[in-house]
């Protein structure tokens, strides 16, 4: 893939390398200082949590696009086994096989590489088979808490779903946070409603037309994650990015700048209609977000149960 000069120069103009040090492993995620946290604490008035994670079961939302990225199978490997006394104590246990980033997730930073290089130069060989991600992998992060923020691009253009292939732009996050009356602060953690997710609450899921086409954040966006410096990104889509892409010839470029060049952690698959009727409902588009990740030592990802209180 021969990127344009366009690309370079953006990815020039929004690089994060060396800013955290020629050692830091998790970019952006370094905003979340105890001033953020202290943001997230304060935004919380109801004492409501929500969930914003889709279910883990083996019907979910992979259809085999990408291969490996299999959904949840759970199995047993003990059922109401005794242990010593076949009248007392029995147990069961089970275990589970799935991709990482089926459902709910976040990509670490060492999801992505082009040129041969990670985040912050790390060589993308670096990565193995036998031992994972020796550098910017999902164990790095550790806690992520800090306040989130709904940007709700969706009902900024007065619709319940962006049309397929709708590129969000940095006026676009400027109009859904004036709508929200909320000011981006760095160490936030911005939420971007497509309301592409509504897909999966049809009867029964349109699982295909959740993955194919989609809206969502464009090459206008990265340079307003930079500058607003967000700790991390999540949106309602499959694609995290706009599907198809905006250049035909310059596959996942989102993901490239976000996570390479900014150090910008993904998330991908977050349920957020129930959060964004809340919102809608109190005009209150601020709120504790916790959404840590597993930490798998030397994957790429990891599933996230994220649980926002307002």
């Amino acid at each position: 893939m021969v990127l344009p000069a366009s690309f370079h120069e953006l990815a020039a103009k929004v690089r994060n390398w060396g800013r955290w040090g020629s050692d830091d492993e998790i970019g952006t995620l370094n905003l979340i200082d105890t001033d953020a946290v202290r943001r997230g604490v304060a935004a919380v008035r109801k004492g409501r949590p929500f969930s914003l994670a889709l279910p883990l079961q083996s019907d979910g939302i992979q259809l085999g696009f990408i291969p490996g990225r299999i959904n949840p199978e759970l199995t047993f490997h003990q059922l109401n086994e005794a242990l010593d006394d076949p009248d007392g104590v029995r147990f069961s246990d089970d275990q589970v096989r799935m991709g990482l980033q089926a459902a709910t997730h976040w990509d670490a930073l060492a999801h992505v590489s082009y040129d041969g290089r990670l985040y912050n130069g790390y060589p993308a060989d670096s990565i193995t088979a036998e031992s994972g991600a020796a550098h910017a992998g999902i164990a790095c992060v550790g806690p992520v808490v800090s306040r989130g923020l709904l940007l709700d691009i969706a009902r900024v253009k007065g619709v319940d779903r962006l049309e397929g292939g709708y590129a969000v732009t940095g006026e676009d996050l400027d109009a859904a946070a004036e709508m929200g009356r909320i000011d981006p602060r760095p160490g936030d953690i911005v939420l971007i409603r497509t309301g592409q997710v509504s897909f999966l609450r049809t009867r029964p899921p349109d699982k295909l037309a959740y993955a194919l086409s989609t809206g969502g954040p464009g090459l206008e966006a990265v340079p307003w994650f930079r500058e607003k410096d967000i700790a991390a990104v999540a949106t309602d889509n499959l694609s995290f990015e706009v599907y198809p892409w905006e250049d035909p010839a310059v596959a996942m470029p989102v993901h490239i700048l976000d996570l390479v060049e900014i150090g910008l952690t993904q998330g991908q698959n977050w349920m957020l209609e129930d959060l964004a009727a809340d919102c809608a409902d109190d005009n209150v588009y601020e709120f504790l977000l916790d959404a840590t990740p597993q930490p798998f030592v030397g994957a790429v990802g990891s599933p996230v149960n994220p649980v926002a209180i307002k």
